[in-house]
C-alpha cells in the first residue's frame, strides 16, 4: 500500500508539473519616446557669385531670384513650427548692409514669409516661417538683390573686384 500510495503521489506530481510547466503568463512594457521638438537646417548653396552686365548697370541692382537663388532645406517635428531668419554679421560687410536685399518666393507652412525685398541687417530678420510641423525636408530659396551698383568700384584692367558678404541662416522651432 505504500507503494501505491508513493506510486499515485509521483503521478499526481507528475502530472502537477506538467500542467504547471505549460501554463502561460502574460504581462506588459511601456516604451516611449521622449520626443522635444528639434529642427534641422541644410545649407545647400554655400555661395553665389553675382555678376552685372550692361542693363543690371542700366538699373543699378543686379539680382538672382527663383532656381538660381540661395537654396537651404528645413525640418522640424515641432507641433508649433518653426522660423527661417537670416542675417549678415560679418564685422565689416563689403557689400553695405541697405545694398544688400533678401526676399524668398518659398509659400509659407500656415505662417509667414518676406516676399518682397528688404535690406538684409545684422540681426536675424524672418525670412520664412511655418505654425506646423515639417516632417519632410522643404527648400526655401532666398532671393538676393545688390543695389546701388556704382558704388563698388573696379579698377580698369583685366579681372574684377569682388566684394562678399557672409550671409547667416537660424532655424528656430516656435
Amino acid at each position: 500500500m505504500k507503494r501505491s500510495f508513493v506510486a499515485v503521489v509521483t503521478v499526481a506530481c507528475g502530472l502537477l508539473a506538467s500542467a504547471v510547466s505549460f501554463a502561460a503568463s502574460t504581462g506588459t512594457s511601456a516604451v516611449t519616446l521622449a520626443s522635444s521638438a528639434s529642427v534641422v537646417l541644410d545649407i545647400l548653396d554655400a555661395a553665389v557669385t553675382l555678376t552685372p552686365n550692361a542693363t543690371d548697370y542700366t538699373n543699378d541692382y543686379v539680382e538672382i531670384t527663383g532656381v538660381s537663388g540661395l537654396r537651404v532645406r528645413l525640418k522640424t517635428n515641432s507641433t508649433t513650427g518653426c522660423v527661417l531668419s537670416v542675417r549678415c554679421s560679418d564685422a565689416s560687410p563689403q557689400i553695405a548692409l541697405v545694398d544688400l536685399r533678401v526676399k524668398t518666393q518659398t509659400a509659407a507652412g500656415a505662417g509667414r514669409s518676406l516676399s518682397s525685398y528688404a535690406a538684409i541687417t545684422a540681426a536675424n530678420q524672418a525670412l520664412w516661417s511655418t505654425g506646423a510641423s515639417q516632417n519632410t525636408f522643404l527648400t526655401v530659396t532666398t532671393d538676393i538683390r545688390v543695389q546701388n551698383l556704382f558704388a563698388y568700384p573696379d579698377p580698369i584692367g583685366a579681372g574684377v573686384t569682388n566684394y562678399t558678404d557672409n550671409l547667416t541662416y537660424t532655424v528656430v522651432a516656435q
